[in-house]
């Protein structure tokens, strides 16, 4: 595919909700890079649409520090993401912010869900290794105990246990 702005191949493929319509946009990276595309704090994909190019009047030196947040907000300590940023851009700057601002993330997903924790439809293979994972944990956890007592006939019990399941696993 073409870059959208100039003849180049595209490299960068972005995809947004702007105004309820799914709008796409092929880019090169040397306009990716002049739209300031790179920068998740700075990019909006419908000021690209609609003319405006967020993040390229100032662009950022690679390796610069990251600038101060305004109210005095926490930062990732990896990415330099605030959480201003994260509630204007709506998505993490790296996989570390999911643990910087895991409590404000919490809250907005108990706001948007009835709760934190998936309920829903799980598929019927991935339903039985877990169950699987969880006995062979609880077992695992019964062998330690039962060394941990000096009770060798109880462990070399569980040990086998452990060993039949994890056979009919790999099988």
């Amino acid at each position: 595919m073409k870059c959208d702005f100039c003849d180049k191949k595209a490299t960068v493929f972005l995809t947004q909700l702007v105004e309820g319509q799914m709008k796409k946009v092929c880019l090169c990276d040397s306009c990716a890079k002049e739209r300031g595309v790179t920068d998740p704090t700075g990019f909006s994909l419908a000021d690209l649409l609609l003319g405006g190019v967020a993040g390229a009047a100032a662009p950022k030196a690679p390796g610069a520090a990251p600038q101060a947040p305004q109210g005095g907000g926490r930062r990732c300590q990896t990415c330099g993401f605030s959480l201003e940023d994260l509630r204007r851009v709506r998505r993490f700057g790296c996989s570390d912010c999911y643990a910087t601002f895991t409590e404000e993330v919490g809250q907005m997903v108990r706001g948007m869900h009835k709760g934190t924790t998936h309920v829903g439809k799980v598929p019927a293979g991935l339903m039985a290794m877990q169950v699987l994972h969880q006995r062979l944990e609880e077992l695992r956890a019964r062998l330690d105990q039962a060394i941990a007592s000096e009770s060798y006939e109880e462990a070399a019990g569980i040990r086998d246990e452990i060993r039949n399941l994890e056979l009919s696993a790999k099988s």
